[in-house]
């Protein structure tokens, strides 16, 4: 975490989060908000039998609106500070956190009938060694004719406003009186990665009582200004459904994740085991 020099002059630094306490803030602001894919995986927990698993849970997006819907749900990530919050989140909702790496997880006694991989995680595995391990332990985990459902990013648009240019709106929120600002400054794609890079911001108020209300951000000071790069692998659906042909799965046709004015449009990689 990079403390700003405003922060260091108003000696308020001790008011910053602790570090998973940030990530969790920032995992809610960039991805916390999105539904437009939320339809498809009702609809497709509702047409298989027995239990979902969600891999690259993360906060439980996925996991927890699944099961409000009455599904049992297990939600796997690799991320402990993630994941806890699914548990204090759950409220009455049967979801299990299963902390483990997508490539090499078990989960014994377990048998699913749907695996949902949403926002774009496969790509976060970055080769094709990396997503054979994981497509192996997903059919390993599947009941006898269960559903693995991967939502790949497969069109972006380049742009690159770090200079000042026109770019997307930063996304904010008020955590434990703390303001998180979030801004994609870049895409590029390169070398068969996409590059996604965010400017990330953390402000607190002036007079260094840690509580910022929405009415007083003209007296906030800068805590935190740090750079965060995300890579994905840059993967055709092809592609995919031949690595997990490979691994035994049977493609099925792909769905579609329409796009919306904040997000960009996924489709969906349906495999059968």
């Amino acid at each position: 975490m990079v403390v700003s020099g405003a922060a260091a002059d108003t000696g308020i630094a001790t008011a910053l989060p602790s570090e998973a306490a940030s990530r969790l803030a920032w995992h809610d602001l960039e991805c916390g908000g999105y539904e437009a894919d939320l339809a498809l995986w009702r609809e497709l927990a509702a047409a298989q039998q027995g239990q979902v698993l969600e891999v690259g849970a993360g906060a439980g997006r996925v996991s927890l609106d699944l099961a409000r819907a009455g599904h049992a749900v297990t939600a796997l990530d690799h991320d402990r500070a993630l994941l806890s919050a699914i548990e204090s989140r759950r409220g009455g909702a049967v979801v299990q956190a299963a902390h483990a790496d997508a490539r090499s997880f078990s989960l014994p006694g377990c048998e699913f009938g749907l695996c949902v991989v949403p926002m774009h995680t496969i790509q976060l595995l970055r080769d094709r060694d990396q997503r054979g391990a994981f497509l192996r332990c997903a059919r390993t985990h599947l009941r006898r004719g269960g559903l693995l459902a991967c939502a790949i990013l497969t069109r972006v648009e380049p742009f690159d406003c770090r200079d000042g240019g026109v770019g997307p709106a930063a996304d904010s929120a008020h955590v434990d009186g703390l303001l998180y600002s979030s801004r994609p400054v870049r895409v590029e794609v390169r070398g068969g990665e996409i590059v996604i890079e965010r400017e990330r911001r953390i402000l607190g108020a002036r007079d260094g009582s840690g509580s910022v209300g929405e009415a007083e951000e003209e007296r906030m000071v800068e805590l935190v200004r740090q750079c965060d790069e995300a890579i994905l692998a840059q993967l055709r659906r092809a592609q995919l459904e031949r690595e997990a042909q490979a691994a035994g799965f049977q493609v099925e046709p792909a769905r579609a994740i329409a796009r919306t004015d904040e997000h960009v449009g996924s489709t969906v990689v349906m495999l059968r085991g």
